[in-house]
């Protein structure tokens, strides 16, 4: 194993030991907003993706540790046995298609298409995740989707999310009116929310987008 892979596993089971630790602390603190601890998971696991791809982890390795992510996931699910990563108050298959999303993108693109698969990815954490976060904490205009509370600032910051990765990572490739229809592809399948789905309808549409307009 090459020592610049090996220093990323480190990291990132580094990174992700902290993620846990943040979120059973926040979880004791704030037992009153369960969502949080669950949203700072969200958000922090994203970053695993561009740690990876700066430390050439190899889709051997990604795919096994995407693959068991994913089915832990499923058995917390079922069990609670890390309540703070289901601390939700609706039936939520979330966590799980978040994983499921990461696997299904790394399969198709790594390392190859690994610039799409990261966008793709921080596309959900941080817009899906600020969304689920700033949404709730401050009043806007919000309706209903499928039964799923949506509202205009949650909206917006998946849509801003998305255009400002979009622009950091293929700024010189994308023009204002690419960013602009990734922006809004972005938000409007995030508002497919039922059950959670939005956690693999959004990346995976991104990237197909992304890979649609990037390819050759």
């Amino acid at each position: 194993m090459e020592p610049l892979q090996a220093l990323g596993i480190v990291a990132i089971a580094g990174w992700l030991s902290l993620l846990a630790t943040m979120a059973w602390l926040l979880r004791q603190w704030r037992p009153d907003q369960p969502e949080w601890s669950r949203k700072i998971v969200h958000l922090g696991a994203g970053l695993v993706l561009p740690m990876a791809w700066a430390t050439d982890i190899s889709r051997p390795l990604a795919l096994i540790a995407a693959a068991v992510a994913t089915v832990l996931t499923a058995v917390n699910q079922r069990t609670r046995m890390l309540p703070a990563l289901e601390s939700v108050n609706r039936h939520s298959y979330g966590t799980v298609a978040y994983g499921l999303s990461i696997l299904v993108l790394l399969w198709w693109g790594w390392p190859g298409q690994a610039a799409i698969v990261v966008a793709a990815v921080l596309m959900m954490a941080f817009g899906d995740g600020l969304a689920g976060v700033l949404g709730p904490a401050y009043p806007s205009p919000d309706w209903s989707v499928l039964g799923q509370r949506k509202s205009l600032l949650g909206t917006a910051c998946v849509a801003l999310v998305a255009m400002v990765v979009g622009w950091m990572l293929f700024g010189e490739h994308l023009s204002p009116a690419q960013l602009l229809v990734l922006g809004g592809v972005a938000a409007g399948l995030e508002q497919i929310s039922v059950l959670g789905l939005d956690n693999l309808l959004l990346p995976l549409g991104a990237a197909a987008l992304l890979n649609q307009w990037l390819s050759p």
